[in-house]
């Protein structure tokens, strides 16, 4: 290939179903790095933006929440047999959604439409490279665009990187899917500026971790991973632009997306599969995290964050929020964090601007958690559920369903502790879906799985003689499933009905479980799901004992701090508290459930 004197330039492109109201942090990372250190220019697409515009925000958003049914939307483009099983699968994975949606056949259309119509002006004759972030549900997505693309341009080198092209499943996509010209497995950026040497003849070798349907001569190693202090910050200059050209009439705020770490420093959970692209864990100093997000607002006038990592890395996001709260903005952050029960931790984070939070709760069962490797525990989860609520962060989590080789005994300490949790905002049910390349995968005979098939659900959207030798991030398997559906259906149900008395409960009213401090007495008002809500006083030493297990708190120092109350005494007020679901108690440690009643 011939490469102008004026450099080389690069085509990215994000593809659905990505959140419309976010930009591409890949594409703002590998824009930013590969500018910074080669002569080139890199143009970068969200085609996220043309379809919601062709589609309505409002249809897109939920297609997009779904996973799924995005999937389903793409594959009669790309696999025309394929139609009737992928409308089946559109509709089946929304079947909660109550508002209507435009038919399958008219929503295929529209989508493809919007991809054509972007392609037509697309300058593709001025690119030397095109590639494509692929990550959960953009995988159809972006394989239809190549083939688009390679029709237009067949000399056009493609490229695919992202979480979904990792190990086998990267493999896998290049030998079944010729328009891909190389493949990317792992991190993008030194691995990207190094195939463009390579396409533009400054190199006569690829890294090891860049993948090509052709032979070429292999460097030694793979490209390097990167500290995260020497990244650029992400350029979203261009989405803006996009954003700009599809909904002139529509003006929205994004929410923009940001990078603290690189893998996860737990890292251990076993049903995890979000890590396998990262060498290495590594985060960002507090200082250049606040630096970058203060630049970030400016250079947008945008306020509103999310972090995109697995979790935060404490001690740096300490200091990181301790400077945005001293920089006086009114920032809003949302994050994944592992359970943190510290109250001091979560307000400093909370002054900071972090307003929404995903929590790795995943079980409700020590031995659950154990088994899921989580190193937390259920005293744990529901101390940083309470420290919430009282600094006035929204928690969402999930609850882990139908895990493989669940007891009847932790279905029952599950359903036992979900009582503990009713005041709470309720979690979500997740049903347990086996992911390439996690530790389960990898110890299926541990966890009852006798063989690891196809997901059913890509069984509709991929050909059978196809799907039969490709390696997916999502897995099928055979094993007690019907057991764990049967076992898990009472846990399902009374998820249900905690989130249906949350929705219908008046948000007027105090939180459903809290306190008023009279000095030497304590109110706790305690609503139920039916019936008027209890009142409950606790005097002198039963206060202060309440009030001193604000955060989980063990016997041994309890009474050290009030040698007054016998060790008989101290087991009955527990036992009574519990009873009451007004403590919750674990092993040595005891926890007060109630939140102080916030003054209006």
């Amino acid at each position: 290939m011939t490469v102008p004197a004026s450099g080389f330039r690069i085509g990215l492109a994000a593809t659905p179903w990505s959140i419309f109201n976010r930009p591409s942090l890949q594409l703002g990372v590998l824009k930013s790095y590969v500018e910074e250190r080669l002569d080139a220019r890199v143009d970068t697409f969200h085609l996220s933006l043309p379809v919601t515009a062709a589609i309505g925000v409002d249809r897109y958003a939920r297609i997009a929440r779904s996973g799924w049914a995005g999937e389903a939307l793409f594959a009669p483009l790309l696999f025309p047999e394929m139609r009737v099983p992928a409308e089946k699968l559109f509709y089946t994975s929304l079947a909660g959604e109550k508002r209507s949606l435009a038919s399958f056949s008219e929503l295929v259309e529209r989508v493809e439409e919007s991809c054509t119509t972007w392609l037509s002006s697309l300058p593709t004759e001025d690119y030397h490279l095109f590639g494509f972030s692929v990550c959960f549900f953009q995988l159809l997505p972006s394989l239809y665009l190549a083939k688009l693309l390679k029709k237009t341009r067949p000399e056009l080198p493609i490229v695919f990187g992202g979480s979904s092209c990792t190990g086998a499943v990267g493999a896998s996509l290049i030998e079944h899917f010729p328009e891909i010209d190389y493949l990317v497995d792992g991190e993008g950026e030194e691995a990207l500026c190094r195939l463009c040497r390579f396409i533009a003849g400054d190199a006569t070798s690829l890294p090891t971790n860049v993948r090509s349907q052709r032979p070429i001569a292999r460097a030694q190693n793979p490209a390097a991973g990167l500290e995260p202090d020497d990244l650029p910050c992400p350029d979203y200059s261009p989405y803006f632009q996009e954003m700009r050209k599809f909904f002139p009439e529509l003006p929205f705020i994004p929410m923009l997306p940001v990078e603290f770490s690189r893998g996860c420093w737990w890292n251990t959970c076993t049903f995890c599969n979000l890590n396998l692209q990262w060498l290495d864990y590594r985060c960002k100093t507090g200082e250049k995290m606040a630096a970058e997000i203060l630049h970030l607002a400016r250079t947008h006038e945008s306020l509103h964050f999310t972090f995109a990592d697995n979790a935060l890395p404490l001690r740096e996001a300490d200091l990181f929020f301790s400077k945005i709260a001293a920089a006086g903005l009114d920032l809003q952050f949302f994050a994944e964090i592992r359970a943190i029960a510290e109250p001091e931790r979560l307000q400093l984070y909370r002054r900071g601007g972090l307003k929404t939070i995903q929590v790795g709760i995943e079980a409700l069962s020590t031995s659950l958690l154990q088994k899921m490797a989580k190193g937390t525990t259920v005293i744990g989860i529901m101390a940083t559920m309470k420290t919430c609520s009282e600094t006035g962060i929204r928690l969402e989590g999930n609850i882990i369903t139908e895990f493989p080789t669940t007891t009847e005994t932790e279905i029952a300490e599950t359903l036992a502790h979900l009582d503990y949790l009713f005041p709470f905002p309720p979690l979500q049910a997740a049903r347990f879906f086996l992911g390439y390349g996690s530790p389960i995968h990898a110890r299926a005979k541990e966890f009852s799985i006798r063989a690891v098939l196809p997901h059913a659900k890509n069984r509709r959207l991929f050909p059978r003689n196809l799907l039969r030798s490709m390696t997916l991030l999502t897995c099928g398997y055979r094993g007690d499933r019907r057991t764990q559906q049967r076992l898990w259906r009472p846990v399902h149900e009374k998820i249900r009905a905690w989130q249906e008395y949350h929705r219908q409960r008046n948000k007027d009213q105090p939180y459903p479980l809290s306190y008023e401090d009279g000095r030497t007495f304590l109110i706790i008002r305690q609503e139920r799901p039916a019936g008027a809500p209890l009142l409950h006083r606790l005097r002198g030493l039963s206060r202060d004992v309440y009030l001193f297990c604000r955060r989980p708190q063990k016997r041994a120092d309890i009474s050290r701090e009030f040698p007054a109350v016998s060790a008989r005494n101290l087991e009955n007020f527990f036992a009574e508290m519990s009873t009451k679901r007004l403590m919750f108690i674990e092993g040595d440690l005891a926890l007060s459930l109630a939140v102080r009643a916030v003054r209006r």
